[in-house]
């Protein structure tokens, strides 16, 4: 698992019928760097199947690989990444890096 910033989405008009109905967003992976109470971008991008609602600029957190395949939504796809949660809040020892609930980010990657 990882978290990653939801950059925006991708719309198909011709897909697979396992695919049909299926929400698609492009995802960057982030590393949380403690030194700097913050995050860092891994200058990588993943499509990912969406069944929560996140929406653009929402950390959430990602699964990829056969990890992927085994929820209910998920199993009978060709699907390689999917967001299995969207991110409240992340600490460190050192303080809050990020809060949903009071726009509190240094997630400005």
């Amino acid at each position: 698992m990882f978290i990653a910033k939801v950059r925006g989405n991708v719309v198909t008009t011709l897909k697979l019928d396992t695919m049909k109905g299926k929400k698609l967003l492009i995802v960057d992976p982030l590393l949380v760097d403690v030194k700097k109470n913050g995050f860092t971008a891994t200058g990588k991008t993943f499509i990912a199947v969406d069944f929560l609602g996140a929406g653009t600029d929402d950390l959430v957190l990602v699964t990829q690989g056969s990890s992927a395949r085994l929820t209910e939504m998920t199993g009978d796809a060709p699907v390689d990444c999917v967001v299995i949660g969207i991110v409240d809040s992340v600490n460190s020892p050192k303080d809050t890096i990020y809060d949903k609930s009071n726009n509190h980010s240094s997630a400005d990657v």
